[in-house]
């Protein structure tokens, strides 16, 4: 498998970016300019990383294409299909956004994202942006969250089906997002399993995150933490993504700081060694 995550640090260059890729150890990398940035740049730094044998694992959009304001919702799949045009042109695993939602929070908990009226409008909504590119060296994905499609393995694998994209609709598994209840919690490593297992052939991108049960008291609160503070199987996640093969881009993410990201890459080697899992 192949380990990165985000870049804290300050760059203005593919050097400067070079080196604090090379001092946290990652061979796979967030592509570190978007869709903005002059062709040139983004040239520049995809050489970088052709150069030093680093996977571009994603491109993120991270724009709410279900917003209910129709003027932000156009210039927001607009960025979305800028970003997958960026993604193909640097042979990025995927380009990767969330599904989005109607309500005051484009990542948030809304009634409608239960039904059918939604799901069908992501569908109508993604294949808008994929067929607006055709991509043949990546593909769009979209990131699982705990309460909008796809929420589960099986919904996923429904969305592969629905989409009707081949090749050009794949899996970003975030495994740490569906652990929405405390029946997954207590059985993470079966679901973990269970994800891997039925998305196994279209898995391009995983996000290896840590979760434990926060203090209070109900309803049962179950956050996101650092890498090795939790409660979730490190080696496992490791060994699950190497099946997949040597390639496979494992990321850490939602770090406070380059010290923090220093710290989860050694968890995550200290997690592939106890694995027997060679990390690139």
């Amino acid at each position: 498998m192949r380990l990165g995550g985000s870049i804290m640090k300050p760059y203005n260059s593919p050097s400067e970016w070079l080196a604090h890729v090379r001092e946290l150890g990652y061979s796979c990398v967030i592509f570190p300019v978007d869709s903005s940035a002059p062709k040139q740049v983004q040239r520049d730094y995809a050489q970088c990383c052709r150069d030093n044998d680093l996977l571009i694992g994603e491109v993120g959009v991270w724009r709410n294409v279900m917003d209910r304001d129709p003027a932000a919702r156009e210039q927001h799949i607009t960025y979305a299909i800028r970003q997958l045009e960026m993604a193909e042109e640097v042979g990025a695993n995927c380009c990767v956004n969330i599904s989005g939602s109607p309500g005051d929070l484009w990542d948030g908990y809304h009634p409608s994202l239960d039904s059918q009226e939604v799901y069908a409008d992501v569908i109508s909504t993604t294949q808008r942006i994929i067929d607006a590119v055709k991509p043949t060296k990546t593909c769009y994905s979209l990131e699982p969250m705990p309460w909008m499609v796809p929420e589960s393995p099986e919904q996923y694998r429904q969305l592969l089906r629905d989409m009707a994209r081949p090749g050009a609709f794949r899996v970003h598994l975030d495994y740490c997002n569906m652990i929405n209840s405390l029946d997954r919690y207590r059985h993470a490593s079966e679901f973990i399993t269970k994800c891997f297992t039925l998305l196994q052939d279209e898995i391009v991108s995983v996000h290896a995150k840590d979760v434990a049960i926060t203090d209070g008291y109900l309803p049962v609160c179950i956050g996101e933490v650092p890498p090795g503070e939790g409660s979730i199987d490190l080696p496992l996640v490791t060994k699950l993504a190497h099946g997949l093969g040597e390639d496979t881009p494992v990321f850490v993410e939602h770090l406070d700081d380059h010290a923090a990201y220093m710290k989860a890459a050694a968890v995550m080697r200290a997690a592939a060694a106890k694995a027997g899992v060679p990390v690139k």
